[in-house]
């Protein structure tokens, strides 16, 4: 019988190792394992473990097996979300904190959750607060996604900023963010998406000495391909991924569709 939990395919783009599994069920499981190996490691030897989380169907399998895995301490776990739409109120659907806190939070009870809050009544000072936590407690493990555009968070091409100063902005989200949320039947209609949001810059989620990118969904296919196969650029955000030292692309058959093979 097939191992559900062992890649079909594995290889390495640049620093980036990909590895490829039968369906969304695997990956997220194999995703998750790996992640908790490496919370287990880190405590080990720290005092906490400090994260940030991805919100988006896409990590729906990934957060309910994380939220499973054995011998974890959560309360030394200080958690962040990585982006969030503005002008949402905290309780909305739609919200990317609400999300997690349904998905995970709530069922594992980390030490400390911080949440952006897209509603705030002046975001450039939300934008101030966030960064600043995330300078006292640097991300030790991002657990991120990748949209429809190759965006990292709500870094869109090709506004997206290799090379930031800042670690939370707001940011007007492209069209093609917009209708990914309208596909993905998070809103009804165009109309109902918000126009901007508040994002942890790529640098904030790229200092995380270990980065966990899980991508399913055909929808996601092309992005994948360009993150793999073409320029390192911001046309692709994702694509500086293959830069990182230790970062590793979880993808499942039909995010994989148009790759053809190993890339070096």
């Amino acid at each position: 019988m097939e191992n559900r939990s062992t890649p079909t395919t594995t290889f390495r783009v640049g620093q980036l190792e990909v590895e490829i599994y039968p369906d969304r069920k695997a990956m997220g499981l194999a995703a998750a394992r790996a992640v908790a190996r490496d919370m287990r490691t880190r405590l080990g030897y720290q005092r906490h473990v400090s994260m940030v989380f991805a919100s988006a169907p896409s990590q729906e399998e990934f957060l309910a097996a994380l939220a499973v895995q054995p011998d974890l301490d959560w309360r030394r776990v200080i958690a962040f979300h990585m982006d969030e739409y503005v002008g949402l109120p905290n309780d909305a659907p739609q919200g990317f904190g609400r999300f997690l806190r349904q998905r995970v939070f709530d069922r594992v009870q980390p030490g400390v959750v911080h949440y952006l809050d897209g509603d705030a009544p002046d975001l450039d000072e939300e934008s101030a607060r966030y960064g600043a936590l995330l300078r006292r407690y640097p991300p030790d493990i991002t657990c991120a996604g990748v949209g429809e555009s190759g965006h990292l968070a709500f870094n869109d091409p090709p506004f997206a900023d290799f090379e930031d100063q800042a670690l939370v902005k707001i940011v007007r989200l492209a069209e093609q963010s917009r209708h990914q949320q309208v596909r993905e039947e998070c809103f009804q209609s165009l109309k109902d998406v918000p126009e901007l949001a508040i994002t942890l810059t790529i640098p904030a989620l790229f200092f995380a000495p270990y980065f966990s990118c899980v991508v399913p969904f055909r929808s996601k296919a092309e992005a994948v391909r360009e993150m793999l196969t073409g320029p390192v650029t911001t046309g692709c955000p994702a694509s500086i991924l293959r830069r990182h030292p230790n970062a590793i692309l979880y993808l499942d058959r039909e995010s994989a569709a148009l790759i053809s093979g190993p890339r070096s």
